[in-house]
């Protein structure tokens, strides 16, 4: 049986065509991929840099507000004891913030996930009880 003008090798040269338009298909995906990668690293590094700023400026005037209430405070106490009741306040609220973050890593440490471990070893044994009977 004659075979159409072009395409004497076959069945032989399909698959070779395929898979050569595979490889190049895979190829161009991952480029692709790392195209897509730089351009939404670039983006998070922008972003983090203007979110690092923003917390800085937050930091300066968060100074700003608690030296604005010791100045008010100032206005009825001595001076001193304003800038020691604003310093006080704050190490209260220190204080008590890592309180609460030392409960929140205590309870997080280990970071393994107990639970699926505990499930996987179920897992495990119920399959090797399966295989026994």
């Amino acid at each position: 049986m004659p075979t159409p003008a072009g395409n004497s090798s076959g069945v032989g040269g399909a698959a070779k065509q395929v898979a050569e338009h595979a490889s190049s298909l895979a190829k161009l995906e991952l480029e692709l991929a790392g195209l897509e990668l730089k351009r939404k690293a670039g983006l998070l590094g922008m972003g983090l840099g203007l979110g690092l700023g923003a917390a800085l400026l937050g930091l300066f005037a968060l100074g700003f507000l608690l030296v604005t209430i010791a100045a008010a405070l100032a206005t009825f106490l001595d001076t001193w004891l304003a800038l020691l009741l604003v310093t006080v306040v704050l190490f209260a609220v220190v204080f008590v913030l890592g309180l609460l973050a030392f409960g929140r890593i205590k309870k997080g440490t280990p970071p393994l996930p107990e639970q699926a471990i505990r499930e996987a070893k179920l897992t495990t044994e119920a399959l090797k009880a399966n295989g026994n009977n």
